[in-house]
């Protein structure tokens, strides 16, 4: 008997437009789909009229449940293994089931289609060409603080993912590890109505976050550009430059003085000063 197939399948990540032909067409014909949540994941499902019956694959379960499913694949059944939004195992469980099953010989086969890491750094207008994702960060202050310290001089643009009730935490945290004009994308609510991109310094986005508390709800993707030594450091400087020049000068000649004398943004430099002296 030959063996069935783990299709590991990409969901939308919002907009249940989103789907792909191939997607839909693989899981209306698997034997079954092992699902995150099935509950949320009925609405697709139901939306496209597929009756493929589902069982739970989640955090919680899925030592119990990988070789379940294990056993139905060697006998010949294809499995279809999707998660509550966009592509399975980026920060969503299936990895236990997709290792069991190519240890087993067992072919697996992706469905591509919809993902939050993508969707996000392909409209942060930062540097694409290198990057490294690192999913959520620990819920624990002290291991977050540690983490970003780790990659304060990570030159590839960062990707992370972070909850509502974390991010005003976590941006605190981003500050403090990457500084106030380290530039960052935060990405909220990707495809769904309330969609938002906010662009500028950690220090922007931090400021407006406070004074815009609707935008710490809904799915967050924050991309961080990489570290520039040379940009990063003569900002440094010439912030601490203008502030010992604010005691003789105004903010503007300032500013002026420590860019031309450090080689950092004037403008970056006068809006910083402005920030603290608010």
């Amino acid at each position: 008997m030959s063996y069935g197939v783990l299709y590991v399948v990409a969901t939308p990540i919002g907009n249940l437009e989103d789907v792909t032909l191939r997607a839909l067409y693989m899981l209306g014909n698997v034997a079954l789909i092992a699902a995150e949540d099935t509950r949320h994941s009925r609405k697709l499902l139901d939306r496209h009229g597929i009756e493929t019956p589902m069982v739970p694959l989640h955090e919680h379960n899925e030592s119990e449940q990988a070789p379940k499913l294990l056993k139905r694949l060697l006998g010949g059944e294809s499995v279809a293994l999707i998660s509550d939004a966009g592509t399975p195992l980026l920060s969503d469980p299936g990895f236990r089931l997709v290792r069991l099953a190519a240890e087993a010989g067992i072919k697996v086969s992706p469905i591509p289609g919809a993902s939050a890491l993508t969707a996000a750094l392909c409209v942060s207008a930062l540097p694409t060409d290198r990057f490294a994702f690192e999913g959520f960060l620990s819920p624990k202050q002290a291991a977050r603080r540690a983490r970003l310290a780790e990659l304060n001089t990570e030159s590839r643009t960062l990707v992370f993912f972070e909850s509502s009730h974390r991010i005003m935490a976590a941006l605190e945290d981003f500050l403090d590890a990457f500084g106030p004009v380290r530039q960052a994308t935060l990405c909220r609510e990707l495809t769904k109505q309330f969609e938002t991109l906010l662009r500028g310094t950690f220090a922007d986005l931090h400021q407006r976050l406070l004074d815009e508390p609707v935008q710490q709800k809904g799915e967050l993707v924050i991309v961080v550009a990489g570290y520039e030594a040379s940009q990063d450091e003569r900002v440094a400087a010439g912030l601490e430059m203008a502030q010992a020049l604010l005691e003789y000068l105004s903010a503007s000649q300032a500013a002026k003085i420590a860019a031309k004398l450090t080689g950092a943004p004037r403008r970056t430099l006068y809006d910083l000063i402005g920030k603290q002296t608010d």
